[in-house]
């Protein structure tokens, strides 16, 4: 399954209709303020990360869903699973990951979509156990993850930037749906 229908949104395969939205998202650097050094991403950038994306749906058989809205169709961002590579003491475990743009936070998109990606995890893809990474005081994020049922497992610090990170987990064996 490369669809997952949630009350109000619809989590799907990357087209190109999604370039432009999303790197308006990837542009605005209060979206960004938690992603990376915090740099915001230009579209060529976006274009990469989207191509990247469904590379790892090809070669995991799972990755970042793009996310829109069932009402209008528009793109708010993306919500999936990824391998993060970029932190290689967590591995094998995989991520769970949202961005949204700003002017859909606050309306519980992220944890709907975030919920649904974890049913996808475990039921579609037998995946036992979920990490979620983010930056030390990005409290938002954090909220999802507890929403989630996910618990702090770990601090550590970004391997390239050296910015304090929080590694969350949850045991999908555990996760009720």
């Amino acid at each position: 399954m490369t669809e997952i229908l949630t009350p109000r949104l619809l989590l799907r395969r990357w087209t190109d209709d999604d370039l432009v939205p999303m790197a308006e998202i990837n542009a605005d650097p209060e979206v960004m303020r938690w992603i990376g050094d915090g740099s915001v991403r230009d579209p060529e950038q976006t274009a990469e990360a989207i191509e990247r994306y469904e590379e790892e749906w090809d070669e995991e058989g799972f990755g970042i869903f793009a996310v829109e809205l069932l009402g209008s169709g528009e793109l708010i961002g993306f919500a999936g699973l990824s391998v993060p590579e970029f932190l290689p003491e967590v591995l094998p475990d995989v991520e769970i990951g949202w961005r949204l743009g700003r002017q859909f936070w606050g309306q519980g998109y992220a944890s709907e979509a975030a919920h649904a990606v974890l049913e996808f995890a475990l039921q579609d893809r037998g995946l036992d156990r979920v990490v979620a990474i983010t930056h030390t005081g990005n409290r938002a994020s954090e909220n999802v993850m507890r929403k989630l049922g996910m618990v702090p497992e770990r601090e550590t610090s970004h391997p390239v930037f050296g910015l304090p990170l929080r590694v969350y987990a949850i045991d999908l064996t555990e996760y009720q749906a």
